[in-house]
């Protein structure tokens, strides 16, 4: 028994491995990826910053929403806004 296959196997999935890298970074710089190049850049609209269990039911999340964070507290019934933080009334 010879090295032989698997060597050449493990070569032919490197090589399968670095297309895909390389198309997927191609698709992204391409704007074929329109979502991903904007997170890629900063450009997200929403963003969870950060998130505290309260209990096994509820947790409190504050949201970053267009460059606003809000506090929402989740649970079982549903979510409720605690209001927006920053000094903003929305």
């Amino acid at each position: 028994m010879t090295a032989m296959p698997l060597i050449e196997a493990l070569a032919t999935l490197a090589a399968v491995l670095l297309l895909a890298m390389l198309l997927a970074r191609l698709a992204r710089r391409g704007g074929l990826l329109p979502q991903a190049a904007a997170v890629a850049r900063g450009r997200d609209r929403l963003a969870v910053r950060a998130m505290l269990p309260l209990d096994g039911r509820r947790a409190a999340l504050i949201l970053a929403v267009d460059g606003r964070e809000v506090l929402l507290l989740v649970g079982p019934e549903g979510p409720a806004v605690v209001g927006w933080l920053g000094g903003g009334d929305a």
